[in-house]
């Protein structure tokens, strides 16, 4: 390819994705409203911009071929923080797609568009959004935006339900939710280069024994995870409390995402050795 476009790319996911990226293309454009935590680079360009702005982000879009977009705030805000970033952003993203004919966009969605929903049955990808936030809210907007302009226009997009994605699961959730980083670099890469997707809606997970979902929506894109949360449950249940069966939090999909107040962040009470989405 000529170009790919990454939002969200001073973010820990979005530095996690850069080099492979640059490695698939000519050019990688990459955008944050953030300054990058490291150098470019060589075919790597850099442009600060703010998704919230139709002018910043539709000249980014000219030539590519593909857009990943990672870009938005990664927690609970209230809706006016969030309508910016997360709701504009992704309209902004794919209506400059649009404008520039670009094939395909690759976006990070997230379990919390199912956030309300029990983690006793695993869920499929087709069941009926059920937000935990107005975050999980912005991201049911965001699938919703893909398919229609897949049925409108013929953009192609895949819709990644990322649930937990660190250098290690943190906590006896995470067992289940766990998303490594080079499973992640291995679902987008995929994501990239399958020759037709159409609208497509994964779970973002590894091949944990405890996967509160079912992934075979994956199939067509050839994803097989390499890495398993369990190698990991010793370590976390001798640092982990007994588990309160009437605590939403542990009960429901969307973990804390579920039990907290609308508007505010329930970061400060999870342990995350990276950063969840």
């Amino acid at each position: 390819m000529k170009k790919i476009v990454l939002t969200g790319a001073a973010g820990k996911l979005g530095e996690e994705l850069r080099g492979m990226l640059a490695g698939m293309a000519d050019e990688l454009l990459s955008t944050d409203i953030e300054p990058l935590g490291s150098e470019a680079l060589e075919n790597e360009t850099y442009v600060q911009a703010d998704l919230a702005e139709m002018d910043q982000i539709k000249p980014l879009m000219e030539g590519a071929d593909m857009v990943v977009h990672f870009g938005a705030i990664v927690d609970e805000r209230p809706f006016e923080e969030m309508l910016g970033p997360n709701f504009v952003g992704s309209y902004n993203v794919w209506q400059s797609a649009k404008l520039h004919g670009v094939k395909r966009v690759i976006y990070a969605s997230s379990i919390h568009i199912a956030g309300m929903y029990k983690k006793t049955n695993p869920i499929p990808v087709d069941l009926p959004h059920r937000p935990d936030t107005w975050y999980g809210l912005a991201k049911c907007f965001t699938e919703d935006l893909g398919r229609m302009y897949w049925d409108k226009e013929g953009i192609e997009s895949v819709h990644i339900r990322i649930y937990s994605c660190t250098s290690k699961p943190g906590n006896a959730r995470a067992l289940g939710s766990w998303l490594s980083f080079d499973d992640l670099r291995q679902l987008v890469q995929k994501s990239i280069t399958t020759p037709v997707v159409g609208f497509s809606v994964l779970y973002g997970i590894s091949n944990n024994d405890r996967a509160p979902v079912d992934n075979s929506g994956a199939l067509h894109i050839g994803y097989k995870p390499t890495s398993n949360a369990e190698d990991f449950a010793e370590e976390v249940f001798a640092n982990e409390p007994p588990a309160d069966p009437q605590d939403g939090a542990q009960m429901c999909h969307g973990g804390p995402f579920a039990t907290i107040e609308l508007g505010v962040s329930p970061m400060g009470q999870m342990v995350i050795p990276g950063k969840d989405d």
